[in-house]
């Protein structure tokens, strides 16, 4: 079923600045923070998952890193703060994967309507149950999204779109996360675009080891700058 356009705030881009955004959708609020150094090359939307948002300090600290390299960040929350409410006590929210992957289509179109985003090469971050969603999206709208880099993903619940993403894949996986690591090789098997499967040595699943997040935001930057050009 077709889904009405997304609306929001005018969105009024500050350089170097972070810029809050507001998103409207059928019967939703979703809130987002955008960040575009003077410099970018490209722009990389976040896909939260498994309890995380916008705040989650890993992405942010991803994201840090990514705005050093000259690319755009937009860190966005694919739930309600009412669903997140219910999420924390059910779980439910996070693995309503189509759910988050027709809002994140829904936000890639919207950037396209935007003349200070349009412009830019766009990849995804997804990190746990948003790696799912960002695969999905990624298939759907093949057209526009040019790379796509999964943290502790969860591939696997992108299912039968996994075979229809174009967009050259980055999968990375904590070299602890045995269960993970598995589910990974399996979806690089299913996938027919540009994929690799790294695994970082001697991290668990959220790579709170020290030095194990540097070498995430090393791998997705240079991965975002290979293929966001």
């Amino acid at each position: 079923m077709q889904q009405p356009p997304l609306q929001a705030d005018d969105l009024n881009v500050r350089l170097g600045a972070e810029t809050p955004v507001r998103l409207y959708m059928e019967n939703a609020m979703l809130s987002g923070d955008l960040y575009i150094p003077p410099d970018a090359m490209g722009l990389v939307v976040f896909a939260h998952g498994s309890g995380s948002s916008r705040f989650s300090p890993r992405n942010r600290f991803v994201a840090r890193e990514l705005n050093e390299a000259h690319l755009g960040t937009f860190l966005v929350d694919l739930l309600t703060p009412e669903e997140e409410t219910a999420d924390a006590a059910t779980g439910y929210f996070r693995f309503d994967i189509p759910r988050l992957a027709q809002r994140l289509v829904q936000i890639t179109e919207w950037t396209e309507t935007q003349e200070d985003l349009a412009k830019f090469p766009l990849g995804f971050f997804g990190a746990s149950t948003g790696a799912g969603a960002a695969l999905i999206a990624a298939a759907r709208r093949s057209d526009l999204v040019r790379a796509v880099v999964s943290r502790g993903g969860r591939p696997d619940l992108a299912g039968p779109y996994l075979e229809k993403v174009a967009a050259p894949t980055l999968l990375i996986v904590g070299g602890f996360d045995e269960p993970v690591i598995d589910m990974n090789k399996e979806a690089e098997r299913k996938m027919r675009c540009a994929t690799e499967l790294k695994i970082v040595p001697n991290a668990t699943h959220l790579f709170e080891e020290p030095g194990a997040l540097d070498e995430v935001a090393q791998l997705a930057t240079d991965w975002f700058r290979r293929f966001l050009r």
